[in-house]
């Protein structure tokens, strides 16, 4: 073999090793942006403890399971009331018993108020009675509809403590989670909500 022969092959095999460190670099920088490409996955934030609110981010959270996305809803505040079954004032500092009267939180969703015109509770009696006569879902069957489907419902450990919420109170779907979980789902959502 002649000296010609050798320098080429050898300039060849430096080549292909520089590009084969150099596909491991790329394939490395992809696996990297797919890790961070979203889910098809949707997280709601659900604040408001208002029927015309609920209904939306209900609303909404069925359509995007009935459209094969994943459901994460975070009830935190006012929203705890919507996955709410029952008030108790066991156990319940004075403070807290107080919070729960004073709020007029309701015992379960189908006692909430209109976030406008609800004047002592006559707009949401209209407005339900409206949604039965045009055949809408009323808010207790879009939440049991969530929960069929699939919706993964968290209520917010920190606002189950300050306002004296027991997990007892609430639906037995619901799982407590604080910021850090709601967090992780919403970093891994396409769309995230606050209602």
């Amino acid at each position: 073999m002649t000296v010609e022969a050798v320098v080429p092959q050898a300039q060849t095999e430096v080549d292909v090793a520089a590009l084969r460190a150099r596909v491991e670099q790329l394939e490395a920088q992809l696996a990297e942006l797919a890790e961070r490409v979203p889910d098809d996955r949707v997280t709601i934030v659900v604040f408001s403890g208002e029927l015309d609110r609920l209904l939306a981010a209900f609303i909404i959270a069925t359509g995007a399971l009935a459209l094969g996305q994943e459901v994460s809803m975070f009830f935190t505040f006012w929203g705890l009331n919507a996955i709410r079954k029952q008030r108790s004032f066991e156990g319940k500092s004075l403070m807290e018993k107080m919070l729960d009267l004073m709020t007029a939180s309701p015992a379960a969703p189908a006692g909430m108020g209109l976030s406008r015109m609800n004047f002592f509770g006559v707009g949401a009696s209209l407005m339900k009675r409206m949604m039965r006569e045009k055949n809408v879902e009323t808010l207790d069957d879009l939440i049991a509809l969530a929960e069929e489907l699939g919706a993964t419902m968290y209520s917010c450990a920190m606002s189950q403590h300050v306002m004296g919420i027991s997990q007892e109170e609430l639906r037995d779907s619901a799982e407590e989670a604080g910021v850090a979980g709601f967090l992780s789902d919403a970093l891994k959502s396409r769309v995230t909500l606050f209602i």
